[in-house]
């Protein structure tokens, strides 16, 4: 099992602590306390990355891909 670093980030907002990790957008989490925000922020990363791993191999279930554009503002 390979180990990985990211950068979690935390921030008070009300009664709530609100965390994310910088390199992977759309890992985020809550918790009322710190200890609870990280436990729910490494289950997030691993659940993100177990199902890019999947789309990424192709053994996602019912699964479609195709082609997505965007326009970008210069």
């Amino acid at each position: 099992m390979n180990k990985r670093e990211f950068t979690a980030v935390y921030q008070k907002r009300g009664r709530w602590i609100v965390a994310w990790v910088e390199e992977i957008p759309g890992v985020n989490s809550q918790g009322r306390t710190l200890k609870e925000a990280r436990g729910n922020l490494k289950e997030a990363l691993a659940l993100v990355l177990e199902a890019s791993r999947a789309l990424a191999s192709g053994k996602a279930v019912n699964a479609r891909r195709e082609p997505v554009s965007i326009a970008i503002a210069a």
